[in-house]
């Protein structure tokens, strides 16, 4: 690893899996990317669920009080054996354990490419975490409404029409949507671009459709949501390349994620992300202003309802 020496220890007890390994001295130069946040975000975790001071925390392996808080704020100061030594102090589940020593391992490195199997979680971590201490979000959405918009019925179908999520998972990723959508109310500012084709594309039935567009327009009136739809009549735009979610953040860099069918990437360059606010600025310019979307979306409404 660039810019660290290490060292070979052999596994200390109660912490599987690090017999033979090399560990770093130290974590590396100190960056803030999605890894670092998460690793510090679970290990914060981790040390909650043990009931247990942080100055106790520290007791139980010989460290500090300011060492645990600089490992947890992300300004290093332990190797990844130390690290190992900590989660085993606090009896963190397995799973979690080698999550978190993979991401300390890589807590330098910008840009995140999680692949998930056949589908993408349930809940996956890492959006979650970001949505949580977002300041200003900008999504767009080219053949669907939003799933930060979507009522639970016309999510329900959307997961429904999918090839790869297990059927009788279908009322808990809603239910975990629903559970995104409440971290929204703690964002100053977001902007949805939704295309005007997802309007009309009807997901379920008239019914489920209706109500999504009804839906729509009340979450149009809240002070901080700025729906703004591009409509079909302009042709070729500036995001028909992919749908993405951009995320401003008060303490570090923003970063933008893309969802795909099974996996999820996590774009941190800052040229990268340029890229992507280059376009959302574009959309802004060629989409109707927030009363025409309103305007349009109740059109398509009434159209639906004469449909029946």
């Amino acid at each position: 690893m660039t810019g660290t020496s290490c060292v070979a220890r052999s596994s200390p007890d109660g912490v599987p899996g690090c017999s033979d390994v090399r560990f770093p001295l130290s974590m590396p130069r100190r960056v803030s990317t999605a890894r670092r946040r998460e690793f510090g975000d679970g290990l914060r975790a981790a040390i909650g669920a043990t009931g247990l001071s942080s100055r106790a925390v520290a007791a139980m392996v010989g460290w500090h009080e300011s060492k645990l808080s600089d490992l947890v704020q992300g300004k290093g100061g332990a190797t990844e054996l130390e690290v190992a030594i900590l989660l085993g102090a606090c009896r963190t589940p397995l799973p979690e354990r080698e999550h978190l020593l993979a991401l300390f391992r890589e807590t330098h490195v910008k840009g995140w490419w999680q692949q998930h199997g056949a589908c993408s979680p349930v809940r996956l971590r890492t959006a979650v975490g970001h949505l949580a201490v977002a300041r200003s979000i900008v999504d767009w959405q080219a053949h669907v409404v939003p799933c930060f918009l979507q009522t639970a019925d016309y999510a329900r179908e959307v997961m429904r029409a999918s090839v790869n999520i297990p059927t009788d998972e279908l009322e808990e990723r809603v239910a975990a949507q629903a559970e995104m959508q409440g971290l929204l109310r703690r964002v100053s500012h977001c902007t949805f671009f939704i295309h005007e084709l997802a309007l009309s594309l009807q997901v379920g039935s008239r019914e489920v459709h209706v109500e999504q567009l009804q839906h729509l327009l009340f979450s149009g009136n809240r002070p901080s949501f700025s729906i703004r739809i591009v409509p079909a009549a302009l042709g070729a735009h500036a995001g028909m390349n992919g749908s993405f979610t951009k995320l401003d953040f008060e303490k570090h860099e923003p970063i933008v994620w893309l969802q795909n069918e099974n996996s999820s990437l996590f774009v941190e360059e800052e040229s990268a992300v340029a890229g992507y606010g280059a376009v959302a600025r574009r959309l802004h310019d060629v989409s109707l202003d927030a009363e025409q979307s309103k305007v349009m979306i109740t059109q398509q409404g009434d159209a639906t309802c004469l449909l029946r």
